[in-house]
């Protein structure tokens, strides 16, 4: 399935932010107004399930921010996970499960009990691993430039991938973004996590998902190949794909609006 191409044009929104903590570690929860703050969601949640925005190595909410805004319509939350964004270190390497246990107790300390997790990059990993985690509140998944690609099983192969894409398919804004989140992130935290990224078993964890799983693609990405994505889309009973056109593993920052209409219409479908 592709999508039209188009310029993003939503006006921004503010962002609130509240500090969350579960196992002794600390992140950050963000949301736009409109969005209910944490401990107010409605019971029941009549507008549908919130959707959760989790970001990938060494990065933060703000490369996902033009995807926030666009999706604002409906309850929508960011998190800064624990080592990343300025967050505290931790005092040993986190696994992705670590991760995966953090968002579902940080989530549900904060009143958000269903949800639809989209992750990026290495949030992939994040996400399959809460979705795993609390089965009961995962309604359904979002995979966006999942990592690693299995023509990328090195770290010199990732590397290059990730280096290919940004001097290639990004454009500087969010270049900008990006890196200077790593420097936030620092070295010493990123090449901790490396390790967990390069050995993350994708297609065996995924495999145990049971709900509806979306995998995205910008059409030029270097990272998140097709082959590999539209093998991941069939490793579950309810897969589908979807490539963005003209964009790279950041498609979210360059095409928000298209990437949203994705989410939404999987969204919509997968809930009828």
């Amino acid at each position: 399935m592709r999508f039209p191409l188009g310029r993003w044009s939503r006006k921004d929104v503010r962002l609130h932010r509240a500090e969350v903590e579960a196992n002794g570690l600390k992140g950050r929860l963000l949301w736009a107004d409109g969005t209910p703050p944490p401990g107010k969601q409605a019971a029941g949640n009549p507008a549908g399930p919130a959707y959760v925005l989790i970001h990938g190595i060494g990065v933060s909410h703000r490369y996902l921010r033009r995807l926030h805004c666009e999706l604002a319509a409906a309850p929508t939350y960011a998190l800064d996970l624990p080592g990343f964004a300025g967050r505290p270190k931790p005092g040993r390497q986190l696994s992705a499960a670590d991760y995966g246990a953090f968002i579902a107790q940080a989530l549900k300390a904060s009143g958000i009990d269903s949800y639809i997790l989209v992750g990026h990059s290495m949030g992939v990993q994040f996400a399959i691993e809460a979705a795993l985690y609390a089965p009961e509140r995962a309604l359904q998944l979002v995979l966006m430039g999942p990592v690693v690609d299995s023509r990328h099983r090195s770290v010199l192969r990732q590397g290059l991938a990730l280096f290919l894409d940004a001097m290639l398919r990004e454009n500087a804004s969010s270049n900008w973004i990006v890196f200077t989140d790593y420097l936030r992130c620092g070295p010493r935290w990123y090449f901790t996590e490396v390790p967990v990224m390069m050995g993350y078993p994708t297609e065996l964890r995924l495999a145990g998902i049971n709900v509806p799983v979306l995998v995205l693609r910008g059409n030029h990405d270097q990272v998140a190949g097709p082959e590999w994505c539209i093998r991941l889309a069939q490793a579950v009973p309810q897969g589908s794909f979807v490539e963005i056109p003209r964009a790279g593993h950041v498609v979210q920052h360059l095409r928000p609006q298209q990437v949203a209409d994705a989410i939404r219409s999987f969204a919509g479908a997968a809930s009828r």
